[in-house]
């Protein structure tokens, strides 16, 4: 199959979504010379909307609006998964879309995403799926205790979980997922989580930014440390696992893949995200092409760009609850005057109760001097006990 020209500036990408994974795409795509037209259901002047050429405020259903901004873009991409299936159709009818519609559809839907790991024999935690009481009786009894129920659609940040216990009353369990499928997933003891985040483009070729480790607090992400402190073996898998994931969705664009390293370093597929991620923010400051990057070049068509990156970081999350009030911002001082820290927000008007609102990342010699003075910042701006 021939491979379609490449999107050149000053051509235009459409980005449907207006979060802060499209605002960093649209600074990325604007300084090399693209338009940027954001399509989202936000209010006016959201994170994307506020860097972008145009900002076309509507619900994804709305059909006249969505015309409007196929009119005016060349290419489209998602910064976020949770787009509609009838709106991802009417993009791919008239514009090429990339990630694909079905991988969109496939990794937005946990059901979905279980199956197609299964199907492909990818490296994932058992799991069942339920949609009644009984269903899930009969999965606990499989898969035994702990496990995990998660609603299939619409679950991010621990959204939408039940950790199943000894002592779970299943009927109670169960009743925040009524009238769903959900999927109940074997416990997993894992001592650490990684992540690869990486590009795959039109032709199939690939670049990757490497392993990182994650560590949560809250069920949402508080630490990326770049690179993880992973054995050589564990980094391989993940890196394969990845690899399998882009190559089984027929993927372009860039992708994240969430995952948990065992005691025994076996690597397992928690999650996918079809598009860039949170633990991909250092790349900004840190790879000489970042995740946005080559989303953008995946996107357009064009080649990807070099993923290494040129030193060891760490990126932490700035949440609504470091602010003062919900639009008093903290002060930054302890971020700033560091000599190799960044500072990232998203332009998000109001700060809310683990809303994530923005980043830093710091850079080092090594992970451990990273890492140490980004815990220092943390304590500074009181999001830490020392």
């Amino acid at each position: 199959m021939a491979i379609p020209s490449p999107f050149l500036p000053p051509a235009t990408i459409g980005v449907l979504g207006g979060g802060q994974l499209g605002r960093m795409l649209a600074l990325e795509a604007r300084r090399s010379g693209y338009r940027v037209v954001i399509f989202t259901n936000e209010a006016p002047g959201c994170p994307a909307g506020q860097v972008a050429d145009v900002e076309i405020n509507a619900d994804y259903a709305d059909a006249a609006a969505l015309q409007r901004f196929l009119d005016q873009v060349d290419v489209v991409t998602a910064e976020f998964e949770n787009i509609p299936d009838a709106c991802l159709q009417a993009v791919e009818k008239k514009r090429p879309l990339r990630p694909s519609r079905d991988a969109i559809y496939t990794t937005q839907h946990r059901e979905r995403e279980k199956l197609f790991l299964h199907e492909q024999g990818i490296a994932c935690a058992e799991f069942r799926i339920v949609e009644d009481l009984a269903g899930l009786e009969r999965a606990v009894a499989e898969l035994g205790r702990p496990c995990v129920i998660k609603t299939a659609a619409f679950g991010y940040d621990g959204k939408g979980q039940c950790k199943v216990n000894a002592d779970t009353d299943l009927t109670q369990a169960w009743q925040p997922f009524e009238g769903h499928h959900a999927v109940v997933e074997q416990w997993v003891p894992f001592v650490c989580e990684v992540s690869v985040v990486g590009a795959r483009s039109i032709d199939g070729s690939t670049a990757v930014h490497g392993c990182v480790e994650n560590i949560h607090e809250h069920h949402i992400l508080d630490v990326t440390i770049a690179p993880a402190r992973v054995s050589p073996a564990v980094i391989q898998q993940a890196l394969d696992l990845w690899n399998a994931v882009a190559t089984g969705l027929n993927y372009v664009g860039t992708m994240a893949v969430e995952m948990f390293v065992t005691a025994e370093e076996k690597v397992l597929v928690n999650e996918i995200a079809p598009r860039p991620h949170n633990s991909g923010h250092y790349t900004i400051d840190t790879c000489r092409t970042s995740q946005f990057g080559q989303q953008m070049r995946a996107v357009c068509g064009l080649p990807l760009g070099d993923a290494s990156a040129h030193t060891p970081a760490v990126m932490i999350n700035l949440l609504g609850d470091v602010w003062p009030s919900e639009t008093q911002h903290p002060d930054w001082s302890p971020v700033l005057k560091h000599p190799s820290a960044k500072l990232h927000l998203y332009g998000k008007e109001l700060a809310k109760w683990r809303r994530k609102m923005g980043h830093f990342t710091v850079l080092g010699s090594t992970v451990d001097e990273a890492l140490n003075d980004a815990r220092r910042i943390q304590v500074t701006l009181g999001t830490r006990t020392a």
